[in-house]
This record gives C-alpha cells, structure tokens and sequence, in this order.
C-alpha cells in the first residue's frame, strides 16, 4: 500500500512487479526521466538570474521559435537517456526526426521507445510562469537487435506502457502512470529526492472550471463557440469559471487536482490542431483515463487514433469525463 513517506525510488521497486513486462528496464527508464527532470529543474529555477531566458534565435521543426530553455531541456532529456543505455530510441518536439540509440554492449537489444516534449510552455518562462516535461513510452513493435524505425513511434496511444509529465512551479512534481492509477510526487530541493505526495490521482468526473484560449475564439469551429456560451450562462451549476495558463502541464493538472476540461480545437489557423499527438495528446489522454478522465479530439478517443507522422497535430479535449463528454455532445451537435 503507497504511503506518503516513500520516495519515488521505492515506489518504483514496490510496484515494478505490476508492470506488464518486469525485466527491470522500464523502473530504469522512469528513474532517469526523474534524474533529467532534477537537472531541468534546477536550470529553470535559476531563470532570471542566469543568462537562459529568452529566445535562442533557432525555430523547431514546427516553425517555432526556440526557448534558451527548450535546447536545453532537449539536450539534457536526450543526453540522459542514451548515456544510461536505456533506450532504443527517442524522438523530440524539438528534433527533427527520432533518434535511433545503439547499446554500448550490444547493438539495439533495449526494447523501449521514448516521445517528450521537453519543456512544454517554455514561453512563459520569461514571465516566471510554470512549465512542465511531457513524455509517453511505448515498446517497440519492430524486432530487438534491428535498428528502431518510424514503425516504433507511429503506435496508437493506446499501446503506451507508461507516461507522465513534471511540473515546475512552486513545487516540482512528477506525475506518471503505468496503467495502473496515477500518482504524483513532490521534490524535496532540500535533498533532491521526490516524495509520494498525490497518491491516485482522480479526476472528479463533473468540474466547474473550463480551460481554453478565448482570444481564438472567432477561429473556433460552432460546436466548441456554443460550448463556450454553454460554460458562461447562469443556469445550475454554472457559469463556470474560464482559467488558462497556456502551458498544458500546468492547466492538465490544475483541472485534474479541481476538476475542469481543456480544449484546444482547431481553427482556419491550425486546422489540424496545434497540440501534437504524440508528444502532447496521447501521454496527457493516458493519464487522464487512468485518473478517471477522459481525452478525445471533439468526435473520438485520442488513444485510437493511428498516428501517420511523427509531429502530427490533432485538436484535444482532455478533463473530467462529464465535462469532456457534453464538448462532444456539441460537437456532434453544431459541427464545424
């Protein structure tokens, strides 16, 4: 039984043998995002007094300008990853392609694939507001001791064996799951250990808080405008209450903790949507369902769509379930 004294290093031993596969590697893999997670912290909590804030002067593979603080959250996550031989293979929101990792002893022999985004809402680090790490694992489907391919990264969300994501605000946690629940552990800076301090996280399944960018409002497809008016009107338990911060992490673990939904929809902007499947959506649907939320695209579950490129955008609708369920009632309602 999870108590609050265990640091996540002795949670991740109590509970490896749930996982599905107990070879030992993926408590390895979730202990090195923990280490790389400590590193990025500590950078972001110098901020101001050090010179990375700011924009680097490069633009990501999406055309967008690059944070100080997102090269370096990138180079860390990454240079974590294939120094502790962990992984087969890695693919970035900042990179242009995934990365194929060879084993010091053996050529390919690791069996897990990783997909972050790392440092989701990295704009506001100028403003001292919080950001996060965002990362899903998958197994590969292609054969150990062959070289990883794009077949390893294009999988369903459903096929995840563990995501998570860490949060750097007045606290640093690290919440995660493995399919069996979701728990989420605070860092004491003190002495550098994170400690079990959100055991089973739960969505509640109605919320009173909707998260969404209003000032894209006339760009918003009929469905998610009625919506809007729907949250807004004076009629039992509503209006609710609008809040966005504008990093995912942030809003995604506002809403669960209070229970809420967030929308990001597409629009004649971004038709497709902004958020990424793979880096984004699919890790935060995970662990929505595993909190008892629920995560979809307006009209289906995020997790059974087939991904067909490596940044590809679809529109998202994460939160409480009863909440997410009445946005695709709208959807299937008023449409585009």
């Amino acid at each position: 039984m999870a108590n609050k004294n265990q640091t996540l290093g002795e949670f991740i031993i109590e509970n490896q043998a749930a996982f599905k596969y107990t070879t030992g590697e993926l408590s390895r893999l979730i202990n090195s995002i923990r280490l790389a997670a400590k590193v990025v912290n500590h950078e972001v909590n110098k901020a101001g007094l050090v010179d990375i804030i700011g924009a680097v002067g490069g633009r990501n593979v999406q055309g967008e300008d690059q944070q100080k603080l997102d090269v370096y959250a990138n180079d860390t996550f990454i240079q974590t990853l294939i120094k502790r031989n962990i992984v087969c293979g890695l693919a970035s929101e900042e990179e242009d392609d995934f990365i194929i990792i060879n084993s010091q002893d053996e050529l390919h022999q690791n069996k897990y694939v990783v997909l972050i985004d790392p440092l989701d809402g990295s704009s506001n680090i100028d403003v001292n507001v919080s950001v996060g790490t965002i990362f899903s694992i998958f197994r590969r489907v292609t054969p150990v001791g062959t070289p990883v391919t794009i077949e390893d990264f294009l999988q369903p969300g459903n096929q995840q064996v563990a995501a998570g994501y860490v949060v750097y605000g007045t606290s640093t946690m690290l919440v995660y799951t493995t399919g069996h629940g979701v728990n989420g552990f605070t860092l004491n800076p003190a002495i550098g250990s994170y400690y079990l301090s959100h055991p089973d996280m739960q969505f509640p399944e109605n919320g009173k808080i909707y998260s969404v960018n209003e000032g894209n409002y006339l760009d918003f497809p009929l469905g998610i405008k009625k919506y809007i008016k729907y949250c807004q009107e004076e009629e039992g338990d509503r209006p609710y209450t609008s809040r966005y911060i504008g990093s995912l992490v942030s809003d995604f673990h506002r809403n669960m903790i209070k229970g809420g939904v967030y929308l990001y929809p597409k629009g004649s902007r971004n038709p497709n949507g902004k958020l990424r499947l793979l880096y984004e959506c699919n890790p935060m649907a995970f662990l929505a369902e595993q909190a008892n939320g629920k995560a979809s695209d307006g009209y289906q579950r995020i997790m059974d769509i087939q991904p067909t490129e490596l940044h590809q955008r679809v529109p998202f609708v994460c939160g409480s379930k009863n909440m997410v369920d009445k946005v695709e009632e709208f959807m299937q309602t008023y449409g585009e």
